[in-house]
């Protein structure tokens, strides 16, 4: 079945599900190159422009209808899910160490290391990338080559609306220890993110380098450095701080090695 046949028959029973069972190999079919990795939910046309596929996630979601629950075992553990997790690490050529998750319909390329981590369904991460202790990357969330997430890391999950931007973590960005990234925010290549940044798709990124503010949201510009900040904000019982986040410089183009980053984040007093 070509591409474009299985788009169409999702895109009708996504709108009509009385029209579900006739296009249930069309969904089987769009997970299987999920799961391969021949499609993705958003497909980068160039750095910093995405284009997202929303059939692909109608596909994710019409699998939940047509999927039953059942008994998943690991050692003594037992769970109760609609979606299996993936076993076959070593032809994928990924490390996954103990008690890696990674769920069918998501993709890490070869060469990908996965700490005891979460991949959901529908992300895809690309080679090279370091998905450190505790992390979790949500549905949907498309991770870049030579990423670094470390421990803690929070992606967040965009399935729905079908046409919203997911998370994307642009190639060799660094988050910093319990960073937190939602709503469909990009990090744009080489940006360094400190730890405990929080990014919605609301939150003012603050860019603080210049004589005047620049602010941002919904994305952090390439090779951008950010540390958590606050703002003051009036409100009926007074004035409070708000979350921001603040851009305190840019990464050079001479920080392309692990030590010469971390030279960085020492030089810019970034936690990570």
């Amino acid at each position: 079945m070509q591409n474009e046949e299985i788009k169409k028959l999702i895109e009708e029973a996504y709108d009509d599900r009385t029209r579900l069972p006739a296009a249930r190999e069309a969904v089987l079919e769009a997970l299987s190159l999920l799961n391969q990795g021949k499609i993705r939910v958003a497909v980068c046309k160039a750095p910093g422009d995405w284009e997202v596929q929303a059939w692909v996630k109608k596909a994710i979601l019409l699998y939940f209808g047509i999927t039953e629950m059942k008994e998943v075992h690991s050692g003594d553990l037992s769970y109760f899910d609609k979606i299996p997790t993936r076993t076959d690490h070593k032809e994928a050529g990924i490390r996954a160490v103990p008690p890696a998750v990674i769920r069918y319909g998501a993709f890490a390329e070869k060469g990908v290391i996965l700490m005891p981590s979460y991949v959901n369904i529908g992300a895809y991460v690309a080679t090279g990338t370091m998905v450190d202790t505790w992390a979790t990357v949500g549905s949907c969330a498309q991770i870049g080559k030579s990423v670094h997430l470390s421990g803690g890391v929070g992606i967040g999950g965009v399935l729905e609306p079908p046409q919203g931007r997911p998370v994307i973590i642009e190639d060799g960005a660094f988050l910093g220890s319990r960073a937190i990234v939602v709503e469909g925010v990009m990090i744009e290549e080489r940006a360094v993110i400190g730890a405990n940044v929080t990014l919605t798709a609301s939150t003012p990124i603050i860019d603080v380098t210049g004589p005047s503010e620049v602010v941002y949201k919904g994305r952090v510009p390439r090779d951008s450095v950010v540390i958590p900040g606050m703002r003051e904000k009036k409100f009926a019982a007074g004035t409070f701080g708000v979350p921001c986040a603040l851009i305190i410089g840019k990464r050079k183009a001479t920080t392309d090695e692990k030590t010469s980053l971390n030279d960085a984040l020492r030089d810019f007093e970034v936690s990570v």
